[in-house]
Formats: C-alpha cells, structure tokens, sequence
C-alpha cells in the first residue's frame, strides 16, 4: 500500500520504514514511551494500552493528556483500553500478542510477572515475539524491585559528580538523560533482536535500565577510571582533558570555543587576533595549557569580551575553529541550521496544527514524519478488538464489565 494511503480503520503509519511491525504498548511516564516513540515514528503500528477510563490514575510524571511533554511522547499511536488486573483483560491481551511483533513495558520488575503477562507467558502463545522491558535497576539483583527514578539514576551513575563547577557538589543535567536513553537503547534492542529473528525465527527478551544506560553515557570519562584508574571530577563549563575548550562572555551573550590541538590553537589565537599567546610559553603545548587553562581562559575571554557573539563566531568559523552560540531554547529554534534541518515538524491532522521535535535520523527513501497527534484515552478500542475477531455485542460487555 502505497505511503499515506489507509484503508479505513487501519493505522497510519509515519514511515513505511517499520510499517510491517505491530508493537504492544504498556508503557508510562518517559523511559518507555521514548523507546516506543522511536518504533512509531519509524512506521511500527503501535497500540498504546491504558487503564479503562474509571480505574486509570493518570500518567504520574506525563502531565495533562494535552500537555506539550505527553502529546511529544504519544504521537504516531493508537490507544485502546484494558484492564489487566482483570483474567478477561490478560486473555484479550495475549490475544492481541498472538498477532503482534514486540510487546514494551517498564513496570516493575515483579508486577508483570504477577500480572501474568511476563515474557514467559507471552512467548508461550507467540514465540516470535520480542519483549522489550526498561526498570530503574535491572530486571534481577540487589535493587531490582526498587522504584526507578531519572534524577536517582543520574546520581548512582555517576553522572551528577562531574557535572557543574568545581566543587559546586553534584549537579543534574537539565534533561531526564537515563530516562531518555534508557528508552533509546531499548528501540536499538529491539531492531536488533527483529534482525535477529529473520534470522533464528525467535523472538527474545530485550532489557534496558535506567543506571546501565547512564553508566554507558558516561563513555570516556567512565573508561578514564576503568582503565586508567582516574576518578574524574567536575569541570564546569571547561572540557576536563581538551583545551582550551569552554564558555566564554562576549560583548552581548556567550559562546563555546574548541580549540583543541596545537593547530586549531594557533588558529583560534590568530583568529581572536592574540598572536602574543602563542609566544606565551605557558601555552606551548596541550599540557602547558592544560596546566595553566583557567588563567588562559580569563585572556581569551578578555578578547571575546570586547565584540558581538555574532562577530566571533564569524571570525572563528572563517579561521576553522569550532564554535558556537549558547542558545535560549526560542533562540535555538530560530536558527537557520535547525529550520533548514526541517527538526521541528509540524502535524495539521485533525483540523489541529501542532509542531513537534521530530526524529534526529534521516532516511532518504523512507523518512519518518508525525502523521497524527496523540490518541485520546482508549479512541481505538473498537477497532482494535474487532480486528481480531470480537463483535459489538461482546465489546460492549467487556466495557459495561470494566474489562475495557
């Protein structure tokens, strides 16, 4: 079928990308509706499952359902309701999972098991399924049944120890980045254990967490204590090994200059028109710098001070050197670079015109889009279970039952 076509009561789907996969839904607040997000916006027919609307309690850090931070989460989806807490919900459930490719949940590590809708039980009925699970901890261990949380997995991944300005004591970073990539390597997993299953004909448990995926970010400054045995510490806003790299004031704002490496060095200095640096001994060489950066970073910024952000990103830009402006968000999205790069997409659908972070990954034959805004709590429960077989009197029981 052609892209954009759809039969009616099918789904939309954003890309043709992943349109032959159907992905089950059971996620809540961010870790999880980021990784399904991802499979969504790539084309997966994705069917979001909630609470029936008497017993729902709401999505406990998502905001109102017509919030900015859930409509972002949501979009590209179906919803349908189902009471899992209910023996006729999980029976409609694993009915649902007979068909479909990947199931998602973040719960707990034990509530699914005493749902009974654990991979185990899932993979009973359809082997070729790919469950994905994101935790705080892990889905076995010590903390596993602990209750996971962003900010904690930032501090016990040793995010927030080298993140602020020296001996400020530990910092978060401004976005929920253990949730977020958390959910990002679980869709990595995912792609891959489909690959996989081309292959096997199997499906398999995929698991992510919230502490594993901080722990994996923090990339070189992690390998700095594993294999050199370095504890590392706060820098600010100063790279800790490549200098000078930093914040520095203008005349109207601020920038980030790179100017690691002897040659990129004499540009910048060159640039900012402070050849008398380079004849500074103190600056010879990438450890000399390193020694004496703070007092380095006061000349540059002596300089910098003294023009427009606009005028020394010029300049440096001419020269080769990395650097940038330091955006407000509102400033960030009137950037040229960023409209050109097309990042904020805009969805008209429904008569309603809303503009989303779209995905960072160009494809060039099949590219994502947002096709639909977020569903409306359980907007396609009918449809949803009379495809599989289900007609209207049945539907309407299990609704006047709460089952839906």
């Amino acid at each position: 079928m052609p892209e954009g076509h759809v039969a009616p009561g099918a789904a939309m789907h954003a890309s043709t990308a992943l349109s032959r996969f159907k992905v089950l839904d059971l996620t809540r607040v961010r870790s999880g509706p980021t990784c399904v997000r991802q499979l969504a916006d790539w084309g997966a027919e994705v069917i979001k499952i909630e609470m029936p609307p008497a017993l729902d309690e709401g999505d406990p850090m998502g905001g109102p359902r017509a919030g900015s931070d859930f409509q972002n989460l949501h979009r590209n989806k179906r919803a349908m309701t189902l009471n899992l807490k209910s023996p006729d919900g999980v029976a409609l459930f694993k009915k649902l999972a007979e068909t479909a490719d990947v199931i998602v949940e973040n719960f707990r590590p034990d509530v699914k098991k005493r749902l009974g809708i654990d991979y185990e039980a899932i993979a009973a009925v359809n082997p070729r399924i790919v469950y994905a699970s994101i935790s705080g901890f892990g889905q076995d261990g010590p903390y596993a049944t602990r209750p996971g949380f962003d900010q904690i997995a930032q501090g016990m991944g040793g995010l927030m120890s080298i993140t602020g300005l020296p001996g400020q004591g530990p910092v978060r970073v401004g976005i929920p980045i253990a949730d977020l990539c958390a959910g990002i390597f679980a869709a990595q997993g995912i792609l891959v254990a489909l690959l996989e299953r081309e292959v096997s004909g199997k499906g398999q448990w995929v698991q992510s967490s919230l502490l594993q995926a901080q722990i994996f970010m923090l990339d070189f400054q992690a390998s700095r204590w594993l294999m050199e045995g370095q504890v590392p510490k706060q820098a600010g806003n100063n790279h800790p090994t490549s200098i000078p790299t930093g914040v520095f004031q203008t005349s109207d704002g601020y920038m980030n200059i790179a100017a690691s490496g002897n040659k990129i060095w004499e540009r910048c200095a060159k640039a900012l028109g402070r050849d008398d640096l380079l004849a500074d001994e103190r600056y010879k060489t990438a450890a000399s710098r390193s020694t004496h950066r703070d007092v380095l970073n006061a000349e540059i910024e002596k300089t910098t001070r003294s023009n427009t952000t606009t005028h020394w990103v010029n300049a440096l830009n001419e020269a080769g050197v990395p650097c940038g402006p330091i955006y407000k968000v509102d400033e960030m999205f009137a950037d040229p670079q960023v409209q050109h790069l097309g990042i904020a997409q805009h969805c008209d659908a429904d008569g309603r015109d809303v503009a989303y972070v779209g995905q960072p990954i160009a494809l060039s034959r099949t590219p994502s889009k947002v096709v639909s805004h977020p569903p409306e709590l359980g907007q396609h429960t009918d449809e949803i279970l009379a495809g599989i077989g289900l007609d209207q009197a049945t539907i309407d029981d299990l609704r006047a039952r709460q089952v839906i």
